[in-house]
């Protein structure tokens, strides 16, 4: 029987949480083949099987926190079939003595009786993740009746939700003037409690909130990547002083760049020619001529650390939420090579590709909120970067321009509004507008050789 552990999941991550098994007990594997999905505090990510073979028993079940180099499962393999029955009839577990744990990621072991758990009492196919799992059973719904929308028919969050939706609607489509709904489903509020009497003083002490009406409020588990979110989020506003300035930059070039090479950029690098790769490129020229934008404040030590090279986060919205995979040297990329490299990271973050390593290391980061039309946002940095940059949905608009010969006229510009948040503890305002000025310098003035 071949033991699988937990692999290292990246630098500085000791240990991760099973979000699903992909394969239950009985099911044949092949090597790298994904086994079960794994979630750290950096990525969701697929773990795939170290060898083939048949699923013997799951040894932790989904929603189990463990460690990196903790057995997860067994397997078993015609190589550990053979290698018990070379020296004769095969031992029993009890005969066998115990040997200190080898250090690789896939130990061979004898077999033994495997501890049912609530993973492995399963049936195959019911691939439910904890939220999917406790959604489903706090609105009485049978996940096996649902037909998912994940890998091999996985069911997801939102199919669970979109029946809790149906369900709401049917019941309210169903209420008439002559029939209400009876309001005993809704749990009386508790009376205000009254003043308890403490020496001369009184505390008045107030009650609780009362609940909504039904259907008023959907309840379901908040995931792990949204806690983990929630908590970067508030911690980055508490760590530093963050301040968002902004700029108008004229993109008419680009766009007219971006239109007539469309076609032959698409054939020649195999993605999409978009305004990211520019706004990118200009981004980290102008991080060059200003590297206090691409440092690391450290107060406990007194001290500021300039990076030498640009590592770029990319913000990229993903069904379980938002991640920032990194894409290395940056700043040696043409922007036809950023463009792959966006698009690469961009799909595979949407998969669940991802490494953990590849979602450490950035120094600065670029949110592009206007790809789903948003003007203007102010981000949030990006720890422990001290500055992030936003750029806004491109939109024509009539701008008045200074013509050498008409003077003072009227034309059809494509415009939009650049943010960037910066760590005001390092970085002043006049800083932010120098740096803002050589982004629009760079992206209103964009190469010729793409």
């Amino acid at each position: 029987m071949a033991e699988v552990v937990m692999p290292a999941l990246g630098e500085s991550v000791s240990e991760g949480t099973i979000n699903a098994w992909l394969k239950q007990p009985g099911d044949r594997v092949e090597v790298d083949e994904p086994l079960l999905e794994v979630s750290t505090d950096k990525v969701d990510t697929e773990i795939p099987a170290p060898f083939a073979g048949t699923v013997s028993s799951l040894l932790a079940a989904e929603g189990d926190v463990v460690g990196v180099g903790s057995a997860i499962c067994l397997i078993e393999t015609s190589t550990t079939v053979s290698a018990v029955s070379q020296d004769g009839p095969k031992p029993s577990a009890a005969s066998v003595p115990h040997a200190s744990p080898a250090p690789a990621a896939a130990r061979l072991t004898v077999a033994t009786p495997a501890v049912p758990s609530a993973a492995a009492s399963r049936s195959v196919g019911s691939f439910l993740s904890q939220p999917v799992r406790r959604t489903a059973e706090t609105r009485g719904i049978d996940p096996s009746t649902l037909e998912g929308t994940g890998r091999d028919g996985r069911v997801r969050l939102g199919d669970v939700l979109a029946v809790v939706d149906r369900n709401s609607t049917a019941a309210t489509l169903s209420q008439t003037p002559s029939s209400p709904v009876a309001p005993a489903a809704v749990p009386t509020p508790p009376p205000a409690q009254p003043i308890r009497q403490a020496g001369p003083s009184a505390t008045v002490v107030p009650p609780e909130r009362p609940m909504s009406p039904v259907g008023a409020v959907r309840t379901e588990p908040l995931t792990r990547r949204r806690r983990i979110i929630a908590e970067r989020m508030v911690a980055s506003l508490q760590q530093s002083a963050q301040l968002t300035s902004f700029v108008e930059v004229d993109l008419t070039l680009v766009a007219r760049q971006i239109a007539s090479l469309r076609e032959e950029f698409s054939a020649r690098e195999g993605v999409r020619l978009t305004f990211s790769p520019y706004i990118a490129r200009a981004a980290l020229d102008a991080l060059k001529e200003h590297p206090s934008f691409n440092a690391q404040l450290d107060l406990d030590r007194n001290q500021v650390s300039y990076f030498a090279e640009e590592h770029l986060a990319i913000a990229v919205d993903t069904e379980a939420g938002l991640v920032t995979p990194v894409i290395r040297s940056a700043g040696d990329l043409s922007i036809a090579g950023l463009a792959r490299k966006i698009s690469d990271v961009g799909a595979r973050a949407r998969t669940n590709k991802l490494s953990p390593d590849e979602m450490q290391g950035g120094t600065f980061t670029l949110t592009n909120t206007g790809s789903r039309g948003v003007l203007a946002d102010t981000p949030i940095i990006n720890q422990p970067q001290v500055a992030i940059l936003g750029a806004g949905a491109v939109v024509k608009r009539a701008v008045v321009m200074d013509d050498p010969r008409l003077g003072e006229t009227i034309a059809v510009r494509h415009m939009a509004y650049m943010s960037l948040t910066y760590d005001h503890r390092l970085i002043d305002g006049a800083d932010a507008a120098r740096y803002l000025g050589t982004l629009r310098q760079r992206l209103e003035t964009p190469p010729v050789d793409v």
